[in-house]
């Protein structure tokens, strides 16, 4: 589960060492996650022990974000099957690697039948570098994510509920920050080869909250939501 080769960073693999010396990243070097492993590690609601399922999956949802992120070429992907890749949000149509790449992972992730007058968000005007630019400048301190439960192992699927979450310190799209932390939580399943590459990744979880969450507190846009995913959480 995309244990090799670590490097330097705690808990994501291929971004340093002989293999990837000759990897094209997006923008000429490794990225560094130093502020956002800070408030990983500060606010985890979950520490598992190093070589668990949990912390290998974990590694493993870190490892193909910062992959599929970071690195413009298929080859360099080890954690991404060399063919055949798609992903989906929430039931939607598939992407292809191309389209991915294309759209970049916020926009993907946000992806959405909504009427255009209702969208908090368009990731449909959207472009890789507008989407990064929009979250980063409202999480300054990153966007963490944890795993909280492994369900299926792989392979061939990898099944599992995850955190995200983040400070709202800086503006979204007109919206001034209000501080408050902005987090979702949703299930992946990994569809994954016998080295644990993964072929197909399914994302589900609550759109409309996550987003309603930079409009006003945090509080108040979960307390309307009818979902059970975040229900209980």
């Amino acid at each position: 589960m995309a244990s090799a080769e670590t490097g330097g960073d705690k808990y994501r693999s291929f971004m340093d060492g002989e293999g990837e010396k000759n990897t094209v990243w997006r923008h000429g070097v490794p990225p560094n996650f130093d502020v956002v492993n800070k408030l990983f590690e500060e606010e985890r609601t979950k520490e598992w022990a190093e070589g668990s399922v949990e912390e290998k999956v974990q590694r493993l949802l870190k490892t193909w974000e910062m992959e599929m992120f970071h690195k413009l070429r298929p080859e360099d992907q080890k954690s991404v099957h060399s063919q055949g890749f798609t992903s989906s949000t929430n039931g939607m149509k598939p992407l292809t690697r191309k389209e991915w790449t294309a759209i970049g992972g916020y926009n993907a992730f946000l992806a959405t039948k909504l009427p255009l007058e209702h969208r908090i968000y368009d990731p449909d005007t959207e472009t890789f570098d507008s989407g990064m630019e929009t979250f980063l400048t409202a999480f300054p301190r990153g966007f963490a994510i944890e795993v909280l439960d492994v369900y299926c192992t792989g392979p061939p699927r990898v099944a599992f509920k995850f955190r995200h979450w983040g400070y709202m310190e800086g503006p979204f799209k007109g919206h001034p920050p209000h501080g408050q932390r902005v987090e979702l939580f949703g299930i992946c399943i990994f569809h994954v080869d016998e080295e644990m590459k993964v072929e197909k990744a399914e994302y589900f979880y609550e759109r409309g909250n996550f987003l309603a969450s930079f409009l006003s507190t945090p509080a108040a846009a979960a307390s309307a939501s009818g979902c059970p995913v975040m229900r209980g959480n």
